[in-house]
């Protein structure tokens, strides 16, 4: 059976921590900075807060995976718990406190794009897109992209593994829309390594 496109950004796989926190860290997301999903990467904006990657990390590379947020909203009056963050809602004298994963020994399971990956292609560099987030549910909708895989240190992720268990899983076909577990290659808590 063939593999469905539906991205769900980069889930939790492992990490020096237990489950569900591991290890999550606080920052301060950029006011009226565009939504983040949950699941999204979140890279620095030089100003001291976060904001949505767009897939085109340089040399800063990302600062981790976003896995929600709090703010004081304006319109609810109280204060907000989200697995996503909105891109709005808040009082402009108001901090988003946003929570990510930068664990440089986490592990995350991840949807490939159009072609998919190979067992020749573990231990590459990858980049991602970041898709389309879903409003309904928070959810990401990144994923990564075969035609990014290089050597080139600066890419943010490296390909660990495929997913092959279970057999007939969803993703675990050879061919499109895959899945396979990644881990950082640059992020703001580790350094940068070449193929």
């Amino acid at each position: 059976m063939a593999n469905t496109n539906a991205p769900f950004g980069f889930r939790q796989y492992s990490g020096n921590g237990s489950a569900p926190t591991y290890e999550q860290v606080a920052v301060q997301i950029a006011y009226n900075a565009s939504n983040i999903f949950f699941g999204d990467p979140v890279e620095p904006d030089g100003t001291g807060t976060v904001v949505r990657g767009d897939g085109t990390t340089g040399a800063g590379g990302i600062a981790g995976i976003f896995v929600g947020c709090k703010y004081l909203s304006v319109s609810q009056k109280r204060t907000v718990w989200s697995n996503y963050w909105p891109g709005s809602d808040v009082a402009s004298s108001q901090v988003v406190e946003g929570y990510i994963v930068n664990d440089p020994n986490a592990k995350f399971l991840v949807q490939v794009g159009t072609t998919g990956l190979t067992q020749a292609e573990v231990n590459s560099n990858i980049g991602y897109d970041i898709g389309t987030g879903n409003t309904a549910n928070g959810l990401s909708g990144a994923f990564v992209t075969e035609s990014s895989l290089a050597t080139t240190s600066t890419l943010p992720f490296r390909v660990i593994s495929l997913v092959t268990q279970p057999p007939g899983a969803p993703g675990t076909e050879a061919g499109a829309y895959n899945l396979v577990i990644v881990a950082f290659n640059n992020v703001s808590t580790k350094s940068l390594t070449s193929v």
